[in-house]
Formats: structure tokens, C-alpha cells, sequence
């Protein structure tokens, strides 16, 4: 299973949130820059970033902070948040990124995603899986869905992609523990999956749990940064999953 580090950049910063929620944020005095360096010492190879200004839908600058990390460190990137547009994509990939994270318009226009699988090709994309109570939530998680997160395996399988990034929005931040019986239950449907699961990491044992589920990846916030998960035990866990 993959350690995926995050960093949520807002105003050019590391920040982290509980459950999605703005008014929660912290900001954290490293620079994104600094952070990656770090993860890439300890023997990463991957990042996860997310913009959350643009998934707020304000103007943002934070394309500049991915080029830099993709321009100074080895990191395989996906990069995420607000991306609407086909420029928008292709500016992500054209500054360094390796992967597009999308969610809300897999769900509300999936023609103009059939359209960017066709220009840039399915393994430029990571869909998100983002859920509440079993359906998935759009548009940084502010606005709820009748779609179930099985309907929208399906048509991301559809697609020709099989690796998503599922959230379990009340784990978000929480350092609870993740949404085990979610994956559980996901890649029971789908054993074929590369489910890359994310939310609540909060211990070296819930890495080991979702490695014993099934998981293909994991996604590290706030554990990492609250020092739940300290330096010597993510090295331990790359080297030795």
C-alpha cells in the first residue's frame, strides 16, 4: 500500500480542515515547499494536493506552489480542486502534475470528462470519490448528491479508469480513525479496484488495517502534521509495505 502525503494549499499555505468545513481551518508555519521536501526525504514517491480556493470557487494562485514542488522534488503529483475547465486541466498537467484529481464534474458533465479522457488520456485522472451516508458529495463537499458511491464506481469503471480516492467526509480531519467498513464494503463490490482511501488516518496501526483491507493507497493529512504519525514510523511503513 502507498503512503500519499497531502498538502491543502489556501493563500499559497499548508492548511487542514475538519469534515470540509472553512471556518475550521489551521495553517501550518512550513511552506508547501519545505513539507515536500520532508515527505520526499522519508522516502515518498507521492503526493496528493488539493487547492482549496478554487474548490471554494475564489480566485487562486496556488498553481505556482505545484510547479515549484514538481520543479524541486522527484514527487509523482495529483492535483486537485475546482478544475471546471479543459485549459484549467491542461494548465495542472503543463505545470507538473502527473495526475488530475477530479470529482464534481464526473458528476455533473460527464461528457466534458469523456472529453478530457480523450485529449489527455484515463491515467491523467484520479477521481473522487467524496461521500456522506453512503452518496457522494460535490463542489468541496458543500453540496449533496443522489448518486451513490456504487453508481459512481461504475461509471469511472466505465471510463476505463480503475484507481479512485474515496473520503468518508465525517472522518475528514477528525483523527477518528478512517471509514473502514466503507472500504470494506467498496472493494467487496469491486475487488479490482485500486482504492486509495483517505479521511481520519489517525496511527502507524490504522496504515496497517487499511493495508490488511485491501487498500492500494492512503491518503496522510493531519496525522502528519499533529505528529500522530511521526517521521521514523512513515519511513518504517514505506519500506517495509
Amino acid at each position: 500500500m502507498q503512503l500519499i502525503p497531502a498538502i491543502d494549499l489556501m493563500d499559497g499555505k499548508c492548511v487542514r480542515l475538519e469534515k470540509g468545513n472553512f471556518s475550521t481551518r489551521k495553517i501550518y508555519e512550513l511552506t508547501p515547499l519545505d513539507v515536500a521536501k520532508q515527505f520526499a526525504g522519508l522516502g515518498v514517491e507521492r503526493l496528493h494536493m488539493v487547492d482549496l480556493d478554487a474548490a471554494a470557487g475564489r480566485p487562486s494562485e496556488n498553481i505556482k506552489v505545484l510547479k515549484t514542488i514538481a520543479a524541486e522534488t522527484d514527487l509523482s503529483i495529483d492535483f486537485g480542486g475546482g478544475l471546471r475547465t479543459t485549459p484549467a486541466v491542461r494548465n495542472v498537467l503543463n505545470a507538473g502534475a502527473a495526475m488530475v484529481n477530479a470529482g464534481s464534474v464526473v458528476v455533473k458533465d460527464q461528457d466534458l470528462f469523456k472529453e478530457w479522457i480523450l485529449l489527455f488520456g484515463a491515467d491523467k485522472f484520479l477521481p473522487a470519490a467524496d461521500v456522506k451516508n453512503m452518496n457522494i458529495q460535490i463542489h468541496g463537499w458543500q453540496e449533496e448528491t443522489n448518486k451513490h458511491v456504487f453508481d459512481f464506481i461504475r461509471e469511472v469503471f466505465e471510463l476505463g479508469i480503475s484507481q479512485i480516492l474515496s473520503t468518508d467526509i465525517s472522518k475528514d480531519g477528525m483523527l477518528k480513525g478512517p471509514a473502514f467498513e466503507l472500504y470494506k464494503e467498496i472493494l467487496i463490490e469491486f475487488p479490482s479496484l485500486e482504492l486509495i482511501a483517505s479521511g481520519g488516518v489517525s496511527s502507524y496501526d490504522d496504515l496497517r488495517e487499511l493495508s490488511d483491507i485491501g487498500c492500494s493507497g492512503v491518503i496522510i493529512g493531519k496525522a502528519w502534521y499533529e505528529e500522530k504519525i511521526t517521521p521514523e514510523e512513515m519511513s518504517y511503513f514505506i519500506n517495509n509495505h
